[in-house]
């Protein structure tokens, strides 16, 4: 990238090119959930996620780099930011996107949580960078897969 991301409410426009880096970078992150990125998933990201979440891109070059979903969520009664997906194309993966991205929900609601797949240890490491910490873990019934339930308080100041 040549020129600095930034971030942007998405639109109706962007829905193509956010569905591509979802199912480009969910393909990589998660090798065990079948179809990932493709077919029954795709539908849902783009009749469900796309329309019912409030996303924002990272564009850099005049391209969408980058994907957040915001939903409002609850961590031990406090109402708070839930993350419902974080993706970063691959090709732009470790340049600071997914950092800006975190740092826009947390300008946006303060607190945040989110949901992460145990075997996606990349996303784990990453998260833990930018200050989540585990706060439970429950079995995903679709994948038969450990999901850790992550908690960032809002930053002093």
């Amino acid at each position: 990238m040549s020129e600095a991301p930034r971030i942007r409410p998405c639109l109706p426009a962007d829905a193509d090119a956010a569905v591509d880096v979802w199912s480009r970078a969910s393909r990589i992150a998660h090798p065990f959930i079948p179809d990932e990125g493709a077919g029954e998933r795709e539908r849902e990201m783009r009749e469900t996620y796309l329309v019912h979440a409030d996303n924002w891109v990272a564009e850099a070059d005049g391209r969408v780099v980058g994907l957040l979903g915001l939903i409002l969520g609850e961590i031990d009664g406090v109402v708070c930011g839930e993350i419902g997906g974080l993706f970063v194309a691959p090709e732009a993966q470790g340049t600071g996107v997914g950092r800006l991205l975190v740092e826009h929900a947390a300008t946006l609601h303060g607190a945040l949580t989110l949901d992460v797949y145990e075997k996606n240890s990349r996303a784990r490491r990453f998260y833990a960078r930018v200050g989540f910490t585990e706060h439970s873990r429950r079995t995903d019934a679709a994948h038969d897969e450990i999901l850790l339930k992550l908690v960032r308080p809002t930053p002093p100041g």
